[in-house]
């Protein structure tokens, strides 16, 4: 069975999944005003996606971000992540470039995960975390499908690989073509979860078809969901309370 790790007294991997909630603005203005939305929809996480962030190429201005995002979320886990437009972000970027502004976030001390795509490849992926770990910065390794679903089998080679690397959170999010679809990324989940996982891992189906994949992960074995608190970085995420009643739901029903 999958593990847990803990982050500012949050346990991912055990009991309900946790709800994360993304910030996303252009400006230092919009993020944190976002941000003010955010923690007041009391998250068990937020993330910060940099990549919307108009400056994010300068590092101190990242930096001075991240520490007023951490001053106004308090004690949240905050997790840092650039999404690349190859896997749905808002913007392209060198391998380089990724790197760097990684370990600029990983060593601010703000951020208390990161994320790293899996796609960088291997070398770019285990350089990544040992640098976040280096720091204390726990890491999620993510990969994403905007246009697809992958067979059940490379949803677990794509999640046992990250585990390999030595990510701490694995996740992988696909699009459904059709319900069908939603079954084999559930399916990827539990068999990753009961057989293969000894860390967390989240998983969804993006969308209006996947979106009963971010209500009832627990089942399957993810270990956190993402909820909207203001504007959403994904097809199919649901508003905090809504998602929070769902899940305290389908939570009480299994014990």
């Amino acid at each position: 069975m999958s593990g847990s790790i803990e982050v500012r007294g949050v346990l991912i991997g055990k009991g309900m999944p946790k709800i994360i909630v993304p910030i996303v603005g252009k400006t230092e203005e919009e993020i944190l005003r976002e941000t003010e939305k955010a923690a007041a929809a009391a998250p068990d996480l937020v993330e910060w996606r940099a990549d919307w962030f108009a400056q994010v190429m300068d590092g101190v201005r990242v930096k001075e971000v991240l520490g007023k995002i951490r001053e106004r979320v308090e004690n949240i886990p905050l997790l840092y992540t650039f999404r690349t437009a190859a896997e749905g972000g808002e913007m392209e970027i060198r391998p380089e470039d990724y790197v760097k502004l990684c370990r600029e976030a990983a060593s601010g001390g703000q951020a208390d995960l990161l994320d790293v795509e899996l796609s960088m490849g291997e070398q770019t992926v285990r350089q990544i975390i040992e640098t976040a770990h280096h720091f204390g910065v726990r890491v999620i390794a993510s990969s994403h499908d905007f246009h697809a679903t992958p067979p059940g089998d490379e949803i677990l080679r794509r999640l046992k690989k990250m585990q390999a690397l030595g990510a701490d959170v694995l996740k992988i999010a696909v699009t459904p073509q059709d319900p069908s679809d939603v079954l084999v990324l559930l399916d990827a989940t539990r068999e990753m979860a009961c057989r293969y996982a000894d860390r967390p891992l989240i998983t969804m189906s993006m969308g209006k078809t996947g979106a009963v994949s971010r209500l009832c992960g627990e089942t399957f074995g993810s270990a956190a969901t993402f909820g909207t608190a203001g504007r959403s970085s994904a097809p199919g995420q649901i508003p905090v309370p809504q998602l929070r009643e769902i899940l305290r739901v389908l939570h009480g029903a299994e014990e």
